[in-house]
């Protein structure tokens, strides 16, 4: 049986900063004006079920018949938004849910294209040169896998404010599996205790804090945290919270 970690102390400084990418530094519901667009009335609920079905997929993938049926995260959300767009589809436009779903297939390509390109949370440049300037070293943690993680860096511009990008890909295994938070310490050849780990996700600053980062969960609206005994080391309200660990 692993041995249960030793929880850093607040007051001790991280050496790094880890961030989840998908809802942390990228908008997962910045697609929900396209969704509108293509499916009026109904965007709002297609981008919430889609974000909601992508996460349950890779939980299922990770804990069913020891990670067998994994599938990249970039497969698992284009078949979370299909799903999400067949049962809308079904209830909205009384479209039936099989041969004649053919008919959206333009709209889920445009979709997936748009989440290559999220919208970047405004304080993302702001956060990252700040503490690039600290000495910190930066970078993601993500069920990202590499070539949908290169497109979302790029194109927000944060190449340079970088200096990991790490996906689960490698091990097959998502978040909140602890083989994935290990790769945070691996790449920064640093114990969890010495890195700041930072996600607006609740279960994953949830599960990054049980593995023994510290950690800052971004509560961007105003949500409860998960009640299963244990808080984060630190709660904010974007990512400028990361810099009171300095």
């Amino acid at each position: 049986m692993e041995k249960p970690r030793n929880l850093p102390k607040v007051n001790d400084k991280p050496r790094a900063v880890l961030f989840d990418a998908y809802g942390t530094l990228f908008d997962v519901y910045s697609v929900g004006l396209l969704a509108e667009q293509l499916f009026p009335g109904h965007g709002q609920a297609i981008s919430v079920l889609w974000r909601d079905k992508q996460i349950e997929y890779t939980r299922l993938v990770t804990t069913s018949n020891h990670g067998a049926h994994y599938q990249p995260f970039w497969e698992l959300t284009r078949a979370a938004l299909t799903y999400a767009i067949k049962k809308i589809a079904v209830h909205a436009y009384s479209t039936r849910a099989d041969g004649q779903f053919d008919q959206w297939n333009g709209q889920i390509e445009q979709l997936m294209n748009q989440y290559h390109h999220l919208s970047a949370f405004p304080e993302n440049k702001e956060v990252l040169a700040a503490l690039k300037a600290k000495g910190i070293a930066t970078g993601i943690l993500s069920n990202g896998d590499p070539a949908m993680l290169a497109v979302a860096v790029k194109s927000a511009g944060l190449d340079d404010l970088l200096d990991h990008v790490i996906s689960v890909d490698p091990i097959r295994k998502y978040k909140t599996h602890p083989d994935a938070y290990a790769l945070g310490e691996k790449a920064c050849g640093l114990p969890a205790s010495k890195i700041a780990f930072v996600s607006c996700n609740s279960w994953d600053a949830l599960a990054a804090t049980w593995y023994g980062y510290q950690t800052l969960w971004v509560n961007r609206t105003g949500a409860p945290f998960e009640e299963l005994g244990t808080q984060p080391t630190r709660t904010g309200t974007s990512l400028r919270d990361v810099l009171s660990f300095f």
